[in-house]
C-alpha cells in the first residue's frame, strides 16, 4: 500500500494531490492484466525516440519514499519538464506493479527484481534507464540479543523476505554464497515496510534493510549487522526506472519518457556534486534522520553512475533472474532482454555525456 502525497507538478502543471484511486486498486490486490502487458520484445537502440511534447501531456509517477519527486524538486529538474506530472508514493515493488495493471500509474522507479516478476506476470513494462549505487548499500541487519556475524549462521534462522523486491534477490544470493537452501531456514514472508519493526523487535532473525533503515536500525540497543566483508556480492547496487509498453509506444507520452529520463539523470548526478545539501533537505527534512546519520547514508551511497542500456546490463540483469528462477520463485522461464526498451539509452547517453556523470563506478 502506499501514502498518497501531494507534490509539484512540471512547468505546465499546477500542485495536484497523489491519486487516491489507487490506493483502492491496490487493496483489491487485481491479478488481471492491463491488454499492453503481453511482451513484445524491445525497441532497437537505433530507433529514434519522438521529442514533440504536445501540450497536455501526462505522466503519472509511481514514486518510493518520495526519493524520485525530491531528487526532481531539490535539483530544479521538476520545475523544467515540459509536461504535466503526478506522483503517488508506495513502498515495494509488488504494489507499483498493481498499479500498472490497473493502468493508474505510467512509469516508476524500482529496484532490479520488480521488473523481473513483472515479466513473469505477462506484464509488460520495459526497463527506461537505470543507476548504480554502491554494491554495499544494502546490509542483513541482525535483531537485537542475536549473535550472527556470518552468513553461515543463517541456518534455522527466521529471514524477512518479499517477493518481487530487492532483497529477495539479496537473500537468495546470500544463502547460494553460503551454500544454504531456503529450505534451510525460515523465510518470514512480509511486506518491504514490515522489515524494520520485524527485525528490531524480534519478530525475525535478519532483514536485509537499505537507507535509510538501516540507520534507524542501528538506534535500537543490541542491534548489529553482518560484515560487509561476508555480504560482498549479495547486492548490485541496480535501480531501475520503467514505464508501461502501452506508455512508450504512444508518441506524446514517450517523449515525456525521454524528458523525464533526461531530467532523471540530471537530477542524480545533481546529487553526486550537492551532497550535503541532498543530505539536509532529504535525509534530514524529509526522512526525519539527524544530520549526522543523514552523511553517513549518503557517504554510504556513493556516487551515481548511469549504465547504457545494452547487452551487458541485459546480461547482469538476466544472472539477477536466474538466480531467482534456480530458487524455483519463478512461474516460468523468462528472459530479461524482453524487459528492455532500447532506444532510451541514446538520450542517457547524451545526458550523461552532457553533464560529466560516469556510465560505469570507478570511471569518469
Amino acid at each position: 500500500m502506499y501514502r498518497p502525497s501531494t507534490m509539484f507538478t512540471g512547468l505546465r502543471g499546477r500542485t495536484t494531490a497523489a491519486l487516491l484511486a489507487v490506493a483502492t486498486v491496490v487493496s483489491l490486490g487485481l491479478t488481471g492484466c492491463a491488454s499492453d502487458d503481453k511482451p513484445v520484445g524491445t525497441g532497437t537502440a537505433d530507433t529514434p525516440l519522438p521529442t514533440e511534447i504536445p501540450a497536455g501531456t501526462k505522466l503519472v509517477v509511481a514514486d518510493q519514499q518520495e526519493r524520485l519527486q525530491s531528487a526532481l524538486r531539490v535539483s530544479g529538474e521538476l520545475d523544467k519538464l515540459p509536461f504535466k506530472v503526478e506522483f503517488a508514493n508506495f513502498v515495494g515493488g509488488p504494489a507499483i506493479l498493481e498499479a500498472f495493471r490497473a493502468e493508474a500509474a505510467d512509469v516508476a522507479p524500482v529496484g532490479d527484481v520488480p521488473p523481473i516478476h513483472a515479466l513473469a506476470a505477462g506484464q509488460d513494462v520495459p526497463i527506461i534507464a537505470a543507476y548504480q549505487t554502491a554494491a554495499d548499500a544494502l546490509k542483513l541487519a541482525v535483531a537485537p540479543g542475536r549473535s550472527i556475524t556470518r552468513l553461515a549462521d543463517l541456518k534455522g534462522k527466521k529471514i524477512a523476505y518479499a517477493e518481487g523486491t530487492a532483497q529477495q534477490a539479496a537473500v537468495l544470493r546470500a544463502l547460494g554464497k553460503a551454500g544454504l537452501k531456503t529450505g534451510d531456514m525460515q523465510l518470514i514472508r512480509l511486506h518491504l515496510a514490515e522489515f524494520l519493526d520485524a527485525v528490531r523487535t524480534g519478530q525475525v532473525d535478519v532483514a536485509p534493510l537499505i537507507e535509510p533503515n538501516v540507520t534507524r536500525l542501528l538506534r535500537t540497543p543490541g542491534a548489529s549487522l553482518i560484515p560487509d566483508s561476508e555480504t560482498s556480492g549479495i547486492y548490485g547496487g541496480l535501480a531501475y526506472l520503467y514505464a508501461r509498453r502501452v506508455v512508450v509506444q504512444d508518441p506524446a507520452r514517450a517523449a515525456a519518457a525521454r524528458a523525464l529520463v533526461a531530467a532523471y539523470v540530471r537530477a542524480y548526478h545533481w546529487v553526486n556534486t550537492h551532497r550535503q545539501e541532498w543530505a539536509q533537505k532529504y535525509y534530514v527534512d524529509s526522512q526525519k534522520v539527524s544530520p549526522e546519520d543523514a552523511k553517513r547514508i549518503v557517504d554510504s551511497l556513493g556516487t551515481y553512475t548511469f549504465p547504457h542500456l545494452d547487452q551487458a546490463l541485459i546480461d547482469s540483469q538476466q544472472a539477477t533472474i536466474d538466480v531467482i528462477d534456480a530458487a524455483g520463485e519463478l512461474p516460468k522461464k523468462i528472459k530479461a532482454a524482453n524487459g528492455f526498451d532500447l532506444r532510451f539509452d541514446a538520450v542517457i547517453t547524451q545526458t550523461v555525456t552532457e553533464v560529466g556523470a560516469a556510465f560505469e563506478r570507478g570511471k569518469n
